[in-house]
């Protein structure tokens, strides 16, 4: 997420009301998760196993809560609970904002767009031209939508991340201030939930393909062409890669990378990251070459065990 403006690091220090490493006037531009981050941007980290990695990203302002050395050209925000003021930024820089009507006055709405009845779209929505959006679609704050895109009935798009950090008084939420991001000539079917990003976008790719039942999890990227079957699960922070086709009840882990033109058959677990132009079966899958050889195997133990047993006599 970028800022409306520049802030220095000592404005944004007094808005948490932390120390920092750092010339005041050290220039900050947005906040964002570590694998988006760009020069500019702050990150937060709240475990000594990510300080490097947090340290050696493309941030150049680390929410950190321990004193250490502040890599060359960058910026500390020294902080009791990063989680915290991570949070306290989201809130200052993009807060909630209620509404009152069903869709607000701030959406932009393309040509021949259709809009059914009892559909609700939140604040600086875009919708481009010859869209059909079906009855009792939400479509939260920040949604971007193409050209050409079909979205049915009960579909929600822009929920929070499903993203909480355990505290002794139970689950804290890491707050939601990203997007969700529809490209052209998208279909989404019935009851489907595609959550927005943290602080940047979650993305279904040009000319995909959704099924009913399916759920998108935050920041994941969808590339073109994606062809996905009902009942899939795709957790946060997925790269789904152009052309890959995923059957029904699959469900996938997060952080990993599907790559393109690859098939997953139905109710597979999808627990690391997966080469393209292959196809996939199983759970944890793996080449379907291979799984099928497994199952065959698996299928000849009791006539091994039997050719045992019948030796030993």
């Amino acid at each position: 997420m970028k800022f409306p403006r520049e802030h220095t690091l000592k404005e944004i220090a007094e808005i948490i009301d932390s120390k920092y490493v750092g010339a005041d006037d050290f220039s900050v531009l947005g906040m964002n998760e570590i694998h988006v981050v760009e020069a500019g941007d702050i990150v937060f980290v709240d475990h000594p196993k990510y300080y490097d990695k947090a340290l050696n990203s493309a941030a150049t302002i680390i929410l950190i809560n321990k004193e250490v050395e502040c890599p060359k050209g960058k910026a500390l925000l020294i902080s009791d609970d990063p989680f915290r003021d991570f949070n306290k930024l989201s809130d200052t820089f993009k807060p909630f904002v209620s509404t009152t009507v069903s869709i607000s006055d701030s959406v932009i709405i393309g040509r021949n767009t259709v809009i059914q009845p009892n559909t609700f779209i939140g604040h600086n929505v875009s919708i481009g031209k010859n869209c059909l959006i079906h009855s009792n679609v939400s479509i939260y704050d920040d949604t971007i939508i193409g050209d050409n895109v079909t979205i049915h009935s009960g579909t929600v798009l822009g929920a929070n991340a499903f993203y909480y950090k355990k505290r002794p008084e139970g689950y804290d939420r890491l707050k939601s201030s990203g997007r969700v991001v529809i490209k052209d000539n998208v279909d989404i079917g019935a009851s489907c939930t595609i959550d927005r990003g943290v602080t940047a976008d979650t993305t279904i790719g040009k000319g995909s393909k959704l099924d009913n039942q399916i759920q998108i999890g935050h920041d994941t990227v969808l590339g073109k062409n994606c062809l996905i079957a009902s009942h899939t699960g795709i957790a946060g922070c997925v790269i789904v890669e152009d052309d890959v086709t995923i059957w029904g009840q699959v469900g996938v882990t997060s952080g990993i990378t599907i790559g393109a033109k690859a098939v997953i058959l139905a109710q597979s677990g999808i627990s690391k990251s997966l080469e393209g132009n292959k196809t996939y079966f199983g759970s944890p899958a793996e080449d379907i070459r291979v799984k099928y050889k497994e199952l065959a195997s698996i299928k000849q133990l009791p006539e091994i065990l039997k050719t045992i047993k019948d030796l030993k006599r």
